[in-house]
């Protein structure tokens, strides 16, 4: 029996090793070639352009404005940096060396409110002990000095029929002016100096701790009113000075208007300071020392489309582009040529029309379809 199974399975080998091997036809072979996208779905056109279906639009929130064609000012940027406003912060020094005492409420933390006038810290002045030792030797011979003149003041009141008037009185002076030269002498032993708030603000910065011995003139505290600070500006360009219309400053995406001050009459750095005062709530997010940027508009005109500085995107060149709604489902990269206006909204001086619907918000998400 095994000799002819042996056979029978040599024939079935052989007949299967004659048969073709099947072949799909075309566009049914599926080997390692990727799936097709989805035709529905958000997809980058072969022109550039970006496919973007209207419930892809809604869940990526995309926003767009229609564009409109002014004359805008002409704008200059400036590096600058948030400085302390002189009537609105001040600084706490010790005018004595000595070590650090909480005050009635402990030592004020960075960012803590007080009040002008409020006492934040003492001071317990510290004197070489030569030097507290005369003191208190000249306070105990004032003390002893005047116990004899109180003595004298009242052996003379009781002689005052006989005694003139004039002798009592300068008796009663000494007396008097001893009292007070022990209290002032008695005061610069034990006194100690009271660091009060020069104005009212919130603490700016704190460089002390309790029993801490600092300097004469050494930085205690800084205060600062945080809805009014100070905006200086470096211009290389001194004829900005009287080209300057108005100036602002983006703080997020809203626009502080600056008023300007005046220009310094000396160079710092090779350029020329340029101060400007802020107000405003929206000052609580800008810190003292902090660079900014600040946008000073000139009286000159130029013509151009005020876009928001969202809208501005980078192509694969490095180039800067919008995106304008095209059609209902269809975004067009444009390449733009911009100049600063305010911070929150640059001026297109080419690249586009008045009319055009261009993306501000999702801007980056159409950017990232490919």
């Amino acid at each position: 029996m095994k000799p002819a199974l042996i056979a029978t399975c040599l024939a079935l080998l052989l007949a299967l090793a004659k048969t073709p091997l099947a072949i799909a036809g075309e566009g049914h072979d599926h080997g390692g070639a990727p799936s097709a996208p989805s035709a529905n779905g958000p997809q980058r056109q072969p022109d550039g352009s970006v496919f973007l279906p209207k419930p892809a639009q809604r869940q990526l929130s995309i926003r767009t404005v229609v564009t409109e064609a002014a004359d805008l000012p002409r704008t200059i940027e400036l590096g600058a940096k948030v400085l302390m406003d002189p009537n609105a912060g001040g600084m706490v020094q010790a005018l004595n060396a000595g070590r650090i005492e909480p005050g009635p409420r402990g030592l004020p933390s960075p960012g803590q409110a007080v009040r002008k006038g409020e006492v934040m810290a003492y001071v317990l002045s510290s004197a070489a002990p030569i030097e507290r030792s005369n003191q208190a030797a000249q306070l105990a011979e004032l003390r002893a000095t005047k116990s004899l003149a109180d003595k004298r003041v009242a052996r003379l009141r009781e002689l005052a029929d006989t005694v003139p008037r004039k002798e009592v009185e300068a008796v009663e002076s000494e007396a008097a002016s001893l009292a007070a030269r022990i209290a002032a002498v008695g005061g610069g032993l034990s006194n100690r100096e009271a660091l009060l708030a020069p104005v009212s603000g919130v603490i700016a910065s704190a460089n002390v701790v309790a029993g801490q011995v600092v300097d004469a003139r050494e930085l205690v505290f800084e205060i600062v009113d945080p809805s009014r600070l100070r905006i200086e500006a470096l211009a290389f360009d001194p004829a900005i000075v009287s080209n300057i219309g108005s100036a602002s400053l983006a703080i997020g995406d809203k626009p502080v208007q600056l008023t300007f001050v005046g220009a310094s009459r000396s160079l710092r750095e090779q350029a020329l300071p340029l101060t400007f005062r802020a107000q405003g709530a929206a000052l609580d997010q800008l810190a003292v020392g902090q660079p900014v940027r600040v946008f000073v508009q000139t009286k000159e005109k130029v013509m151009g489309i005020p876009v928001p500085v969202a809208s501005l995107m980078k192509n694969p060149a490095n180039q800067t582009v919008v995106w304008v709604k095209t059609a209902p489902e269809r975004f067009e990269p444009r390449t733009v040529t911009i100049e600063p206006l305010d911070g929150v909204t640059i001026a297109v001086t080419s690249g586009l029309q008045a009319g055009d619907r261009v993306a501000t918000q999702g801007a980056t998400l159409i950017n990232q379809v490919r």
